[in-house]
């Protein structure tokens, strides 16, 4: 699973490296506003893609937030793809200057992937959970609930990324994707699952614990 141990995500280095050349050119032709406008291009790619350690709770059962950022959204929702039925829905979502290496919620198996291609909404809209271009895994907890995470697009984000296969085993706070730019996480739990966060909470992916599973 790549960007386990780099403090930089891999998928960054390209724009880092692009801004960074530019920088050099423009500064050795003495264009010193442009050099500058790049240069800060260049901080600011370093920020975004930036892959910060983080310590997961070890207690049992835990689910931990997939992204950091903003919950927009709690709730009991209809889930017709894969719970075919109610289900307890948790939205976070990422503004640019939030990380947005996302991590697995919970230790467990995937047991399915689906990718669709969509429009590029607001994140923060209702339709996005359905309209816009998305990634999702189907995880098998440890305690035997499924467990739906999706990655959704937004305005800016032209890039969702997501390493896991199915019949992958990963642990709860492992590092499994990111998307560019903005956007948001939905995490769909079975229905009456205990919610530790409300709307308005800011999170941390891997280490702010959403919802316990028993």
């Amino acid at each position: 699973m790549r960007n386990q141990n780099q403090p930089i995500a891999v998928e960054g280095y390209p724009f880092i490296g692009l801004f960074a050349f530019i920088t050099i050119v423009f500064g050795l032709l003495g264009w010193g506003f442009l050099t500058f406008i790049l240069f800060a291009l260049t901080l600011f790619s370093i920020y975004f893609f930036r892959n910060p350690e983080r310590l997961s709770p070890a207690e049992e059962g835990a689910v931990v937030a997939p992204a950091d950022g903003k919950v927009i959204f709690v709730g009991e929702v209809e889930e017709p793809r894969y719970f075919q039925g109610p289900a307890t829905k948790i939205s976070i979502f990422m503004n640019v200057f939030d990380v947005h290496v996302n991590r697995f919620p919970c230790d467990g198996k995937v047991i399915n992937t689906y990718y669709n291609k969509g429009m590029f909404l607001n994140a923060s809209l209702d339709k996005a959970a359905l309209d816009n271009e998305q990634s999702g895994l189907l995880i098998e907890a440890e305690q035997g609930h499924k467990v739906l995470c999706v990655q959704i697009a937004g305005l800016v984000a032209r890039r969702i990324v997501s390493y896991p296969q199915v019949g992958d085993q990963l642990k709860r706070g492992m590092r499994y994707g990111l998307i560019r730019f903005g956007s948001r996480v939905d995490l769909y739990l079975p229905a009456g699952t205990p919610v530790r966060l409300r709307v308005g909470d800011r999170t941390g992916a891997g280490e702010s614990i959403v919802a316990t599973l028993v």
